[in-house]
């Protein structure tokens, strides 16, 4: 089976815990994420929005139900496998940065191909370091560097491998409003001008907005997408 989608879930369903105090932080979620599209999920605390991130980068395994990047269904991988896809096919983007205290922000950029032991793409990673508008600040380590050019290091970082799908974790969340809105408008000339598949998962209808399409949780359930 082929499939448009980056990624897409069938029948997810993710419990934590056991018996009277099991819950059920995703019940029988089916979505699809489209190929060179920009997804919002959104939902108030506790929706699952998060568990359903993690679960499609698979960070996270399912209780039941099935996970694919691509056509690849994440519950067949072995440990080893699993860690090799999220290596080459996945970008992260986390709330809290993530970077490397002792590397410099270009050391941290080619950080995913030094761990998978490939040479990086340096005419790509160069067009991707110009583009979020890093080109002085390669050679700073993050402590010299503010929130904002933070995080575009981490968005570089997430895409220096090419990958299928960037997943961001409330990315503007530790950003000023102008930061924040400088790296939601990197991520969309991401998916315009790259090609990019982005998933962002966000509890501010402004970040949203920059997105193709929203899908909406509650109590573990799509409510609309």
């Amino acid at each position: 089976m082929t499939t448009d989608a980056a990624a897409r879930t069938v029948r997810a369903r993710k419990t934590y815990g056991h018996g009277d105090t099991a819950v059920t932080a995703l019940d029988d979620v089916t979505v699809e994420f489209g190929r060179g599209r920009f997804t919002a999920i959104m939902g108030p605390s506790g929706s699952g929005k998060s568990t359903l991130m993690h679960c499609l980068a698979g960070l996270d395994p399912l209780s039941s139900g099935e996970v694919y990047l691509g056509d690849t269904a994440l519950s067949g991988l072995s440990d080893t496998a699993l860690t090799r896809l999220r290596r080459e096919r996945i970008g992260f983007v986390f709330q809290a940065f993530n970077l490397l205290p002792t590397l410099t922000a270009a050391e941290n950029i080619a950080l995913p191909s030094a761990l998978a032991g490939t040479t990086p793409d340096r005419e790509w990673i160069a067009l991707v370091t110009a583009t979020v508008g890093l080109g002085d600040r390669l050679d700073h380590r993050p402590s010299e560097l503010s929130g904002g050019q933070q995080q575009r290091v981490a968005v570089a970082r997430a895409l220096a491998t090419r990958p299928d799908v960037v997943f961001a974790d409330e990315p503007t969340g530790n950003l000023d409003s102008a930061a924040g809105a400088e790296l939601l408008t990197f991520l969309r000339h991401a998916v315009d001008e790259f090609g990019q598949t982005v998933v962002m998962v966000t509890h501010d209808p402004v970040a949203a907005g920059y997105a193709d399409s929203v899908v909406r949780l509650a109590d573990g359930q799509v409510t609309r997408s």
